[in-house]
């Protein structure tokens, strides 16, 4: 099993940290993002969108991160971190969505203004993850995660934006419950962390 990602990508990350949670043998594999590897006709094979991650599983290709961790879940059977009730999948699907909407165009679009340069309204896209992130604050009062005291996908689908978002100019320490969530994630067995950039509140 190869995983195709950048380091400094958050959606490879959260496919990076669920394949090391789950303890399942993989192998990372580097694309140079800067020198255009991504565009390269090699890689738009396994992936027309010029994206990663990619999760290549013995030609089993699959593309975009909720979608791996979807997959490695059902794969593995492991209905802890995707349950096959009803209600508990549609909630991890809201989740999802959200990681893909408002964490994407908020905490995600502000790290890539400071980190890669992309061209978003800085006010907007901080007042974004500030929305966000009042939200996932009353969601987790009570609760040790999203769902409840056991950790799903939806809280690896959050994690790595949020995680960094200081380097995104988005201060988080206004929001305890979500910095207490963090850690939770941090202490899981075979955690991995996304690598840290000094730019932004971060520097």
């Amino acid at each position: 099993m190869k995983l195709y990602h950048h380091p400094l990508s958050g959606h490879s990350h959260r496919a990076h940290l669920f394949l090391s949670l789950l303890g399942v043998p993989y192998d990372l594999v580097e694309v140079d993002l800067a020198a255009g590897a991504h565009k390269a006709p090699e890689f738009l094979k396994l992936n027309p969108f010029g994206q990663v991650p990619v999760l290549d599983d013995d030609g089993t290709v699959i593309a975009d991160s909720s979608a791996i961790l979807v997959y490695l879940a059902r794969k593995y059977g492991r209905t802890n971190w995707l349950p096959e009730e009803a209600l508990a999948a549609a909630r991890i699907q809201k989740w999802l969505s959200v990681a893909a909407g408002e964490i994407a165009y908020g905490p995600c679009a502000a790290r890539l203004v400071t980190v890669f340069g992309a061209d978003f309204r800085t006010d907007e896209v901080i007042a974004r993850a500030h929305r966000i992130l009042t939200l996932i604050e009353a969601e987790l009062s009570g609760r040790n995660f999203l769902l409840g005291d056991r950790p799903v996908i939806a809280d690896i689908a959050l994690y790595s934006y949020i995680a960094n978002a200081p380097e995104g100019n988005v201060d988080i320490s206004a929001y305890p419950g979500v910095r207490a969530w963090l850690a939770r994630i941090e202490a899981l067995p075979g955690f991995v962390g996304f690598r840290k950039t000094k730019i932004g509140l971060a520097a």
